[in-house]
């Protein structure tokens, strides 16, 4: 081979090196433009999502304006001021027991399951009527939204009827559909429509069902729990008749079984 063939062989080498240096500097500056391209969208996504998440807990909880609603819608056979007055039993019953619940307690439970029947009893018989003051507190101590979403679905309750109101919240309490404290299902409005069905009343009942569903009486309960706020009452369940907290004789305690209960009513009655 020639001296001027290898210089010529060299040299279109070094042009097709060139070439290829270049071509592959070009595809590298065009990926390093679609990477930062992608980081600045990723950047401005991420920042975006924080505006977005920042906006989002800055709104107000569909409960907060629940409570601030200007428009209430009252539940039927209520009385007073946002239909916050729920009293059940007969006129004629001279003396009316206080009660004040929240759907989520433990202890409400355990006494609804030993007392309960009692109570119903008692007010069927027109032994005295009963007034029901609900509490949403719970949601707060535990977290969640099970004790409002409870004290609205009653609300629907009652708006069929006291006795389907009775009932409901009965089953409510029971051992078969009482969560623990911390196991919010009463937020589930399926899980309230599957306690309603034990209820006949209520059970397959399209309205109640569309109630409980459109949060009706969203407003209502809260409402209701402001009520139980500004009743000075700190626990649950707690009874009241003729403003006196109807308690186990020497104690500060509420009546837990029915013996008790029957003991603790007898004495308020004649006081």
């Amino acid at each position: 081979m020639s001296a001027r063939n290898n210089q010529a062989n060299k040299a279109a080498a070094r042009e097709r090196l060139r070439v290829e240096r270049e071509r592959q500097a070009k595809k590298d500056r065009t990926r390093r433009q679609v990477v930062v391209g992608v980081s600045a969208v990723a950047v401005l996504a991420a920042a975006g999502g924080i505006g977005y998440a920042v906006v989002q807990s800055n709104k107000p909880s569909a409960w907060e304006s629940a409570a601030k609603a200007a428009s209430v819608t009252a539940p039927k056979n209520t009385s007073g001021t946002n239909g916050t007055t729920v009293v059940v039993g007969k006129p004629s019953a001279k003396k009316t027991l206080e009660l004040y619940e929240d759907s989520r307690c433990p202890v409400c439970a355990t006494f609804e399951q030993s007392v309960g029947s009692t109570v119903e009893k008692d007010v069927e018989a027109g032994k005295y009527k009963i007034k029901y003051v609900g509490a949403t507190f719970i949601d707060n101590a535990a977290t969640g939204e099970g004790s409002k979403n409870a004290l609205s679905a009653l609300g629907a309750a009652l708006d069929v009827s006291p006795e389907a109101f009775l009932s409901y919240k009965s089953a409510l309490y029971s051992a078969k559909f009482h969560p623990e404290e911390n196991d919010d299902k009463f937020a589930k409005d399926s899980y309230l429509l599957e306690v309603a069905d034990s209820v006949p009343a209520l059970k397959g009942n399209a309205a109640f069902k569309k109630n409980v569903e459109d949060g009706t009486f969203d407003a209502w309960a809260m409402k209701m729990s402001k009520a139980f706020d500004d009743s000075g009452v700190t626990g649950t369940p707690t009874l009241k008749m003729d403003g006196k907290t109807v308690t186990v004789a020497g104690s500060d305690n509420p009546p837990m079984t029915a013996t008790e209960f029957d003991t603790a009513i007898d004495a308020a009655l004649k006081g």
